[in-house]
This record gives structure tokens, C-alpha cells and sequence, in this order.
């Protein structure tokens, strides 16, 4: 399946659904989403985003760890990520987190296409990969935060 992108419009209310908790089951619980996730964590390291990720492997891995953690929750399983939240919304959470890093538009296509990649070597129903990949296309808009500047309309 190709896995579509849709552009992030600035100020569009995105609509989103998490992840069904099938795909958790399917993916393999946690050990199958940590061997997914740290797939798709080194695919990024190698991608054109890597330096908004730590440079050194220790630190690397933490956030590898970290971020699997919010998936395996996200998706089902035990909630193993809610210490990090510190009592915030989960997804608000996961929003305000971005807001530290200047994401634009390009850097969300390039890390959707590093999750397109890491999908396609899932082996699982096509449904179950379908419905993780529209969560993750749909929220990433969320974590978009500079848009190209908007040219002053000359006769106002």
C-alpha cells in the first residue's frame, strides 16, 4: 500500500484517531513495537532529520526508548509512558513537547517517509498498518510549528 501524505495547512483543525489496539497485538505487544520502533529510529538516524535527534548513541537511545514507550501506550498496551506526562492530556502532552523544536512541513514528510519505510517491513494485515499510518500522518500536522512567512498582500 502507498501510503499517503497530506499537506499540514496552518490553522486546519486536524482530526485524528489513535491507533487500534489491534495493530499492538499484531505488532507483537511490546518486544514487537520496541524491534518496530527502534527500526524506525535508526531509518531516521540515517535520514535528512537526523540532527534534530541526540548525535551521541547513548542519548540516541534514550529517546529510542522513550518514544517507544509512548507508542506501546498509544497503541494499547500498558501504560508505560505516563510518568513522562506528569498529569498533562496524553496528546496535548505530545504536542507541547514539539513546541521546543522549529518543525516545519519538510521535516514532517521526511519523518513520515522514514515511518513509511519502517511499515513497509511490517508483515501484518494491510488494514492494521493503514490505521497506525493514519494516526501517525493525521497527528504529525500537530507538531508542525513554522510555515513558510505569508508575503504581505501589496494593496493593502
Amino acid at each position: 500500500m502507498a501510503f499517503k501524505i497530506t499537506p499540514t495547512i496552518e490553522g486546519e483543525k486536524v482530526e485524528y484517531e489513535n491507533p487500534s489496539a489491534e495493530f499492538y497485538k499484531a505488532i507483537g505487544e511490546e518486544e514487537g513495537m520496541r524491534n518496530f520502533m527502534y527500526s524506525f529510529y535508526d531509518i531516521i538516524y540515517k535520514s535528512d532529520i537526523h540532527n534534530f535527534f541526540p548525535q551521541d548513541k547513548e542519548a540516541f537511545d534514550l529517546v529510542k526508548e522513550k518514544n517507544t514507550k509512548f507508542f506501546i501506550q498509544l497503541c494499547g498496551g500498558p501504560k508505560v509512558y505516563e510518568k513522562e506526562l506528569g498529569g498533562m492530556d496524553f496528546d496535548e502532552y505530545m504536542i507541547r513537547v514539539h513546541d521546543d523544536f522549529s518543525i516545519p512541513e519538510k521535516a514532517r514528510t521526511e519523518w513520515l517517509g522514514c515511518m513509511r519505510e519502517a511499515l513497509s517491513d511490517v508483515d501484518m494485515d494491510e488494514a492494521l498498518k493503514e490505521n497506525f499510518w493514519n494516526y501517525c500522518e493525521q497527528f504529525s500536522k500537530l507538531t508542525v510549528n513554522q510555515f513558510p512567512d505569508k508575503k504581505p498582500n501589496p494593496y493593502f
